[in-house]
This record gives structure tokens, C-alpha cells and sequence, in this order.
């Protein structure tokens, strides 16, 4: 075990890092749950810690992007309770289903994404018409984001992204925000069920925590003043990353 303080910066630098990646197109976990598991955590701990520091960046994204009027909360309101529902259903079933099945799924669903988006120029440049009204649209990604994100999580940023976009007709720095929302949501009803079942580290947790809101305020930032241009770029690159971690993870190191 390293010595405490480095121990405590390198999590306060880790959760600067997710949650400045995270604000503007998700991923963050790629970088927090490995640091959690290299201090020594178990996984059931790290998970519960992740979701624990995470909540504090994508309320700081949240909060920012309501400020700025980027998100609506009325508008979201069906969003918010659909992925409570899917979220508290999610992480009731991972405890009783084994994950490594839906593990080996998902990273065929984020390379459709990938190429659906790479082959799609400018989505997201600009609002577009909706092909859904917002309570369907809502209530349909909450439901099945907010169970996979209690269930696994891993993209679930991407994929509530890329529908807002497409759903909704949001450009890709309109559907950030409101992804932060519902990420924030899906992140408290997770970690309520990690903490009563008592994994959360909750001294680990702070020190990212830290870190989570200084990268996310920054990253919200950045994502209002640059645009669905400045997001597009960031967001590809972390789905290709997403996309080779999880193949690895689940196709060759297991």
C-alpha cells in the first residue's frame, strides 16, 4: 500500500481527470474504477466508491448546466423518473444475474454507435426535428439506460447521448447536458443500494470527490462554450477507448 498522501492525491488527480472527461462526453469510469482496484479495493467496494465519487461530477455538471439553461428540469422530469425506477431495477437484478453475459454484449452495441456516429458527419452539429415526443423518448432511455447503468454501466453515457441526439433531435452539447441529469439519478439510486449493502469506502470516495468537481465544472465549461464541435471529437475518441477496454476485458483477458 503506498503511502497515504500519495495515495490521496493520485485519487483526487484520478477523479480531476474522469470528471473533466466525463462532463463533456462520459467515460470517466475508465479511468477511477482501475485506480480504485489498484489501491486494493474489492471489486464490489470499488464499484460502490465509484459510484459514490462519480455522483459528486455529474451533480457538478448538472448544476452548472442548469445554471446555463442548458437542460430543463421540467422538461426532463418523466427522464428523471422513469431512470429511477430503471436504475433501483438495474441494481436489484445485478445481484441476482450474473454480468458477464451482458459484459460480452455491450461492446458490439458502442462500435454500432461509433460507426452510426463516424458515418453521420453532422449529427449533433445542430438541433434537429425530434422523431419522439419528449415523455416517450424520456421515458423509454430512462427505463433501459437507468436498468443497464444500475445493472453494468459501462457507455451508458454514450448511449443516452447519441439518443437524445437522434430521439430528440438535441445537438451533441444539448444532449450532454441533459445526459448529465440522468447519469446524476442513475448514479444516486446505484450507490443508496452499494451503501446498504455496505460497499462504499467512503474515505477513498472523498478524495475523488474532490477531484470530481473541480474536472467537472471545468468540463461543463468548456462543453457551453465550445460546442457540439468541441464535444464531438472528445466523444468518439472516448467510445473507441470504451470500445477496446471492454473487448479486452471481456474477449481476451477473460
Amino acid at each position: 500500500m503506498l503511502d497515504t498522501f500519495w495515495v490521496t492525491l493520485l485519487l483526487f488527480l484520478a477523479g480531476a481527470a474522469a470528471g473533466l472527461v466525463d462532463s463533456i462526453a462520459g467515460g470517466g469510469g475508465l479511468i477511477t474504477l482501475p485506480v480504485l482496484l489498484g489501491i486494493g479495493l474489492p471489486p464490489q467496494v470499488a464499484l460502490g466508491t465509484n459510484k459514490f465519487q462519480s455522483s459528486f461530477g455529474s451533480f457538478t455538471a448538472t448544476a452548472y448546466h442548469v445554471r446555463k439553461r442548458n437542460i430543463d428540469l421540467r422538461t426532463a422530469r418523466s427522464g428523471i423518473i422513469s431512470t429511477l425506477v430503471g436504475a433501483a431495477l438495474g441494481a436489484w437484478a445485478v445481484q441476482q444475474i450474473d454480468a458477464a453475459i451482458l459484459g460480452k454484449v455491450i461492446p458490439f452495441m458502442l462500435a454500432g454507435i461509433l460507426i452510426y456516429t463516424f458515418f453521420t458527419p453532422k449529427l449533433g452539429e445542430i438541433d434537429q426535428r425530434p422523431r419522439m415526443s419528449n415523455n416517450p423518448a424520456f421515458i423509454l432511455t430512462g427505463v433501459c439506460f437507468g436498468f443497464y447503468d444500475g445493472f453494468f454501466g459501462p457507455g451508458v453515457g454514450s448511449f443516452w447521448a447519441i439518443s437524445f441526439v437522434v430521439l430528440l433531435g438535441f445537438n451533441l452539447a444539448k444532449a450532454t447536458g441533459y445526459t448529465k441529469l440522468m447519469n446524476f439519478t442513475s448514479n444516486i439510486v446505484s450507490l443508496v443500494v452499494f451503501a446498504i449493502g455496505g460497499h462504499v469506502w467512503f474515505t477513498s470516495g472523498l478524495a475523488m470527490a474532490a477531484g470530481q468537481i473541480l474536472g467537472a465544472r471545468l468540463g461543463s465549461g468548456l462543453v457551453i462554450k465550445r460546442g457540439a464541435s468541441f464535444v464531438r471529437p472528445i466523444f468518439l475518441t472516448v467510445v473507441i477507448v470504451m470500445i477496446l477496454k471492454l473487448f479486452y476485458d471481456n474477449f481476451v483477458a477473460g
